[in-house]
């Protein structure tokens, strides 16, 4: 029961709140459509404002920031204030950190960056310029192999022990027909043919 009494009064409560959003939305629309028919001086003149361009350093601009006061005189008022301070004309960007530097809360422990302090990225630079420069020299001289190549040995032509004597075409030695005489056919004694005859007769033929 508790449970259902709770919800119940919690959707009162959204309830109530939303109407209250939506009645201020309305007010608010209701008051720029008013003020948009005015000119700044008007404004500034129903609101008793003095003109943001006559401000100076020192002056109080809050009393631009309330809700009655339109946004085109909220710019003009921040504006001026942007120009008459030198602290926001003039934004450093190490501000952004409201004087913690470190930003611990969000740093790694134990970070390691090039960054150095009064030389910036320098060293990193130069390690990359050292390390094309040496990258260059090797280009231009390269390393002979470790393992140098095997000289091949070829054996040393030794001088021919014999001694080189000029060749002369030697004239063709004469038979000598009386020494060396031709043997002599040996030649196959005449044969004789024999002739076979019914009547037996032997005819001799030379």
């Amino acid at each position: 029961m508790s449970d259902f009494w709770s919800r119940r009064r919690a959707a009162v409560e959204a309830e109530a709140e939303t109407d209250a959003q939506l009645e201020a939305a309305a007010t608010v629309a209701a008051r720029e459509a008013e003020q948009a028919d005015k000119t700044d001086e008007e404004l500034l003149a129903e609101l008793d404002l003095p003109d943001p361009e006559s401000l100076g350093a020192g002056d109080d601009f809050t009393v631009f920031l309330k809700d009655a006061v339109p946004p085109r005189l909220k710019t003009r008022a921040l504006r001026r204030l942007w120009g008459t301070n030198p602290l926001l004309a003039n934004i450093d960007g190490l501000v952004d950190y409201g004087e913690d530097f470190t930003d611990a809360a969000l740093a790694v422990e134990n970070i390691q960056t090039a960054y150095q302090v009064g030389k910036g990225m320098t060293a990193h630079v130069e390690e990359l310029a050292r390390q094309a420069e040496l990258e260059a020299q090797e280009a231009e001289n390269p390393e002979p192999d470790d393992q140098p190549n095997e000289e091949i040995e070829t054996p040393e032509e030794t001088p021919d022990e014999t001694p080189v004597v000029a060749l002369t075409e030697a004239p063709a030695p004469q038979e000598d027909l009386t020494l060396q005489a031709e043997p002599e056919a040996d030649f196959a004694p005449p044969r004789r043919m024999r002739f076979a005859f019914d009547a037996d007769v032997e005819v001799e033929a030379i």
